[in-house]
This record gives C-alpha cells, sequence and structure tokens, in this order.
C-alpha cells in the first residue's frame, strides 16, 4: 500500500482524539491499524503515549481508558480488545517494536513508582532492580520532578503493569475481579508468550528497514548514586547484549523482552520494600498505604503458579550441569534464565508481599485469594508438568528433589505458616469458608515428608559451627560474592546451610529472631497440667456421653460456673445446656402446635376437678394394689421421677409439681384433634354416631391404659 500524504503530526493526534469520543471502538481500531502500517515512526512516536493512556488509563486514574479489568468475553468489544493487543500479531505490539527499532524514549514520573522504589530514588539510593538503571532524567527545579525514561517496550509493560494497581471510579454493581476479565487474560497470554514452558521466545515477527528490532543498549554497572553498591547490570550475561550478528540466537536476541517483562510485573505488583524500610513499617506511628485488592492478589497468583511452571519446564540435563562444562555445551539463555528466575526476581519480594497481606488483610472469607497464592508458592511440585501416579491424600509426598528448595525457602513455610495461625485463632471458624481455609493449610502441611524436609531446614539453619561473618544483601548478590545471576562458570555455593542462612538473614537480617517450628518452644506451650486437665477430660467424657456436650464450665459452690470459653461456644452454638422444664407442666408457655383457646380452657377444667378432688386422688394413687396403679398411670407424669440436675427450689413447690393431677393439655394439641377428628369419621362411616364414636374413643383410652398397667412391671423387668 502506498504512503498517504503524511498530516502534521499534531493534526493526526488532534484527529486520533476527536475519534476516540465519536467512533466505536471497532472502528478505532481498524483506523489505528492503517495507521500503524502506513505512517512511519517518526510521526507514530507522538501519538504512542496518547495510545497507551487511552487504552490502559492514565497513571493517576482520572481516564479510564477501555476499562480491561471490566471487559469479559460476554462483551462484544472483548475480541477486538484481545486481537489489538495480542503479543504475537496485534497492530499494538507491532507499533511498539517499529518505535523500538529508532531508539525513542518515553518519560515517566518518578511520583508514579511504587512508593518504596520513589522513596529510594529521592534519597539518592538506588533501587535493587537494574531495570532503574541508567534511566532517570535529572532536571534542574529539583528532584521532586525526577522521570525516568523508557524504551516504548519498556513504557508499554510498564502502563500495562500499572493497570491494575491504578484506583478505578467503576460504574455502581462492578467491580474488577473476575478471572476471565480482558486484563486477567492479556496477562496470562503475555506470560506465556514472554516466558514460555515450552520452545524459545518467539522471535519479532515484525522488523523495520534495519532489518532487524536491536535490544537496548547495555546497562552500565556503575552508578553515581552514594551509598549503593556494586550491582550486576542485568539478570542476563552481558554477552547476550552485544550479539553482532543478525543471524545470532533469537534466544539470545530477544531474551531481553522477557527479563523486562517480568521484572516490570515484580517491581509494579509486589510493591517491593528494602529491609530498613519494612522494619520503619512495623511501627504503629506509620500508616501503611498499601492496600492490595483481591484482584491483584489473584494476578500476582497467576504470575506465580506460571513462573513454577516456566522454571520446572527447564530440561533435566541442563538442570544437572556442571559448572566446568565446555562453552560449546553452555545452556541456551533461555535454559539459564529458568534455572534462577523463582529466587532470583520472586522470592525476596513475595515474602514481603504475603506477609504485608498476612498482617493487614481483613479476617473475612476474601483472604482465600492470599492463602491460595501462598500455597501456590510452597508447592511447586504442582506445576511441573508431569502426570504423576494418583495417590490417596495421606500418601501423597513430596519428590525428595524438591529438599533444596523447601530449605531456600525456609520463611516461607515456617514465618508465614505462624503468621497464618495466629490469624486462624481470631477468625470465626463457625464459617465454613474460614474453615476450609485452615483445612486447606493443614491438607498441604501434612503431605508425609514435607515437615521433616522443614525440619531438616531449621536445623542446617541452627547449627552453630556455621555462621556468616557477612550478612547478605537484600535484592541480587553482586559477581564478587559468588552470585552471577546466569554464568555457569562462576562458583556455585553448595553448601545448604551457607544457602538456609542466607536465605534467613537476606529476608529478616542478621539480628533475626528466629522462632523454630518444631522447636522445644511449640512443644512446651502444653504444660503439664494442661496435659493432666486433658486426660480427665477425656476419662469423663467417655463416663458421661453427656457431658461431652455441655459448654466449658467449672464446679462452684451453687452449681457449675461458666467460663470465658464456654461463654463463647454458647454465643457460636457450639455447646449448650440441655435445660428441661421443671415447672408446673399446665404452666408451660403456649406451643405453635396447640390451640390456646383449648389450653386456657382445659387449665380452667383441670384445675377445677384437681382442686375439688385432689385428694381423692392422692389416695388412690397411693394404693399398692391393681387400681392404685392404673390411678397412677393417668394422673401422674412418668418423667416426674427423673433425677434432673436443676436450679434450687423450695420444698413447697417441689411437692406440688409431683401431685396426683389431671392434666388435660394434650387434648388441646392440634395433632390430638386431628387425630379425634379421623376416629369421628371413621366412625361416621361404621355407622357410629356422636355419642356412640366418644364412648368408643373412651373405652379404647381405657383398655389402652389397662394394658399399659397390666404389662408395666414385666417391661420394667426385661
Amino acid at each position: 500500500m502506498a504512503a498517504p500524504t503524511l498530516q502534521q503530526p499534531s493534526f493526526l493526534l488532534a484527529n486520533l482524539k476527536a475519534d476516540a469520543t465519536t467512533k466505536p471502538l471497532l472502528q478505532r481500531c481498524q483506523d489505528l491499524v492503517k495507521i500503524i502500517d502506513d505512517y512511519p515512526a517518526k510521526e507514530l512516536h507522538l501519538i504512542f503515549p496518547w495510545l497507551v493512556e487511552s487504552v490502559f488509563g492514565s497513571l493517576d486514574g482520572i481516564i479510564a481508558g477501555w476499562n480491561l479489568r471490566l471487559l469479559h468475553s460476554r462483551s462484544n468489544e472483548y475480541n477486538i480488545v484481545m486481537e489489538f493487543l495480542n503479543p504475537r500479531y496485534g497492530p499494538m505490539m507491532k507499533l511498539v517494536y517499529k518505535l523500538q527499532a529508532e531508539e525513542y524514549k518515553y518519560e515517566i514520573p518518578v511520583n508514579y513508582l511504587p512508593g518504596p522504589v520513589k522513596a529510594c530514588i529521592q534519597e539518592g539510593v538506588l533501587p535493587d532492580c537494574p531495570l532503574f538503571h541508567k534511566k532517570l532524567q535529572f532536571p534542574l527545579s529539583g528532584l521532586l520532578t525526577l522521570n525516568l525514561a523508557l524504551n516504548p517496550f519498556e513504557f508499554f509493560m510498564f502502563n500495562f503493569a500499572y493497570c491494575l494497581i491504578t484506583p478505578k471510579n467503576y460504574p455502581p454493581g462492578q467491580h474488577g475481579s473476575s478471572t476471565d476479565s480482558a486484563y486477567f487474560v492479556l496477562v496470562d497470554t503475555y506470560l506465556k508468550y514472554f516466558l514460555p514452558s515450552e520452545g524459545s521466545v518467539p522471535p519479532s515477527p515484525f522488523s523495520d528497514s534495519r532489518g532487524s528490532v536491536t535490544a537496548p543498549s547495555p546497562r552500565s554497572s556503575s552508578v553515581s548514586f552514594a551509598g549503593y553498591g556494586v550491582h550486576s547490570p542485568s539478570l542476563l550475561k552481558h554477552h547476550i547484549f552485544h550479539q553482532p550478528s543478525v543471524n545470532a540466537d533469537p534466544a539470545a536476541q530477544e531474551i531481553w523482552r522477557s527479563e523486562t517483562l517480568l521484572q516490570m510485573f515484580v517491581e509494579i505488583w509486589l510493591h517491593h520494600y528494602s529491609l530498613e524500610m519494612y522494619q520503619k513499617l512495623q511501627s504503629p506511628q506509620v500508616k501503611e498505604p498499601f492496600t492490595p485488592t483481591e484482584e491483584h492478589v489473584l494476578v500476582v497468583r497467576l504470575l506465580v503458579k506460571h513462573l513454577h511452571a516456566f522454571s520446572n519446564s527447564l530440561k533435566p540435563e541442563q538442570l544437572s550441569s556442571s559448572p566446568s562444562a565446555h562453552s560449546h555445551t553452555h545452556p541456551s539463555p533461555l535454559e539459564e534464565f529458568k534455572r534462577v528466575v523463582v529466587q532470583r526476581f520472586v522470592q525476596q519480594k513475595l515474602y514481603l508481599f504475603l506477609q504485608h497481606c498476612f498482617g493487614h488483610w481483613p479476617l473475612d472469607a476474601s483472604f482465600r485469594a492470599v492463602l491460595e497464592t501462598w500455597l501456590s508458592y510452597i508447592q511447586p511440585w504442582r506445576y511441573t508438568g508431569e502426570k504423576m501416579n494418583p495417590q490417596p491424600d495421606q500418601n501423597r509426598t513430596v519428590p525428595e528433589k524438591w529438599e533444596v528448595f523447601v530449605q531456600e525457602n525456609l520463611l516461607m513455610y515456617t514465618k508465614l505458616f505462624q503468621v497464618f495461625l495466629n490469624r486462624a485463632v481470631r477468625t470465626d471458624l463457625v464459617n465454613a469458608k474460614n474453615a476450609l481455609m485452615v483445612f486447606r493449610v493443614a491438607k498441604v502441611f501434612s503431605q508425609p515428608n514435607l515437615a521433616d524436609m522443614i525440619q531438616k531446614g531449621e536445623q542446617r539453619f541452627l547449627e552453630p559451627e556455621h555462621v556468616l561473618h557477612h550478612r547478605q544483601p537484600r535484592g541480587y548478590l553482586t559477581p564478587t560474592q559468588g552470585g552471577s545471576y546466569l554464568s555457569s562458570r562462576q562458583k556455585v555455593v553448595t553448601d545448604m546451610v551457607f544457602r538456609v542462612k542466607s536465605h534467613v538473614y537476606a529476608l529478616e537480617g542478621q539480628d533475626c529472631q528466629y522462632k523454630q517450628m518444631f522447636g522445644t518452644e511449640l512443644r512446651g506451650a502444653l504444660t503439664q497440667g494442661q496435659l493432666t486437665q486433658l486426660i480427665s477430660n477425656l476419662g469423663s467424657s467417655q463416663d458421661d456421653g453427656n457431658c461431652k456436650q455441655l459448654p466449658d464450665c467449672i464446679q462452684g459452690e451453687n452449681g457449675l460456673i461458666l467460663t470465658d470459653l464456654g461463654r463463647r461456644q454458647i454465643i457460636n452454638g457450639l455447646r449448650r445446656f440441655d435445660i428441661q422444664y421443671q415447672g408446673d407442666p399446665e404452666l408451660q408457655p403456649i406451643r405453635s402446635y396447640e390451640s390456646a383457646l383449648l389450653v386456657r380452657l382445659f387449665y380452667r377444667i383441670s384445675s377445677l376437678v384437681n382442686e375439688r378432688f385432689g385428694v381423692h386422688m392422692s389416695t388412690l394413687c397411693s394404693r399398692p394394689d391393681f387400681l392404685g396403679r392404673l390411678c397412677r398411670h393417668y394422673l401422674t407424669d412418668p418423667n416426674s421421677n427423673t433425677k434432673l440436675k436443676h436450679s434450687p427450689m423450695s420444698r413447697r413447690e417441689l411437692e406440688r409439681s409431683r401431685q396426683p393431677r389431671l392434666s388435660l393439655r394434650p387434648l388441646a394439641s392440634y395433632r390430638t384433634i386431628l387425630l379425634l377428628l379421623l376416629l369421628y369419621v371413621f366412625g361416621a362411616l361404621l355407622s357410629f354416631g356422636p355419642v356412640s364414636s366418644t364412648l368408643v374413643i373412651l373405652a379404647g383410652g381405657f383398655l389402652y391404659g389397662l394394658v399399659m398397667t397390666l404389662f408395666s412391671d414385666k417391661l420394667k423387668t426385661h
């Protein structure tokens, strides 16, 4: 297609801004595709910042952009956006590579960097991440208006990552927390494209007039900030940035994109703190502004899961390769990248991120996202891609090859587990969702040999003969310390004691007070007295099955007294006292299955009968013969002789409740009324009148009492 007549850049940008408010998204994307194909990089350079802002929104959140976090597959615009931003053939990525070839720079204000990174730069200390090295622009007005000069790919990825943490003013009833949103799917797509588990990173499908898209110039390891040590300029070998030939290995030429994408995601999403700054934030006087959302944590979990799969796709022969291997057999840059990506990129930043979430997240079911992120990281064996033989949960063991990972991430297992326990005891475990989280953690840590691996790591850390004389710096190890990132020719520290100590001291500081997960402190939590009480409680529960249902209480002078635990058990509905009515049965509250009118009527009738003939009824019931037993069947309560624990009551009230009396209250029950009606209907079918049916019913009741009286002694004997 012939190039159109060139317009003034400002006129082109003005037209695009006008179209953004009038044209639908599909037509705008079609126009952008044509502009990206037809216009040279010189004109596209001026519209690129506006285009990125219109897609991802402004850094201050005022401009919403395309609302990728609210866009779902049910929307008509979903496929349009996914095609436009596709990393393999999308027009947006084509524009990025087209500008990358011309080495344009785009500025990002330092004020929009995550708080800790911004604070480091403003204090004159360069951050650990080499992504920000040699990119600062120093204005004459002072440090407060510092800018970062990023290349097009870095600028694009920065805005894409920042879109997740930018506060958005969503419409009422809409929340960006779904895992099927366009943003979540794009993150997954970019991770799979730039960090592939199989094969190599695809080379750039677009090229400029010079025939290749060049990687950014190598970063110098020397920095001008005072107080900042010498750091390796990149996680990649230095020679990767000095490929003289266009026909060089595509993976070695394009690996910088994988490094840049991952560094952007980790630095912006995990909000990394230095150790000193994190310790300052523990002070109650310091208010912590960083509050990740559930959507944020879900994306971090996606990153963790993919990095495990990416790292576990390392070939076994490369994993066990010797550092003394010859140059023609050394692994590819991508394979070396897989070897160190989790430990060098994620471990320390994710530890502080999770520790912050564990300490500041509300005590509700939304904590499940944080919990699953933690469990995903400490179980890398779930993302190996290998088909493991199905085993029962109680027999599912962790492969021995993961012992090194467990011990090099010891605090992830021990410290965070103890923090989780502190949350669990303050959580309402009556809620099924909260109880499920405790079950999930218990299921993970109950894997048979996982506890042994953790215990071995603790033993190695506590070995006194291995003492680190110098504290390892946070972040990246320096080449002079034997910590060259991807070079397999450097000396590898094989002493696991040194590795475990380095890990703990790097995360918690040289003067940390390590609390053992399998130490005497935890085992001594149960005192001898508590064990004795536990044994006695178990014995008493076997003697009386009802006692185990009672709330926690102690025996006092006037009876049982509730403890604080017992009160909480009653409030939460876990336990209750077996309370039974001990007063006059005729004066119980009217039940829902009783007729209030009949209850009151029968009470008056029975009260008159009992008052007039009470002495005669007592005389009859006191007789030892058959007539006395028959009267006791009809005129006494069969449960009156049952011994129950009750509050103190006067002797007069106790005797009154045990006196023989006529009770007509059962006749006021709707069930009894319905049964009598059915009997009258049945009698009418047999040609019985109302009087005859009444006599038959009374006779039947008398015969029933007679039979029960005759056989009651035999039934008691059996």
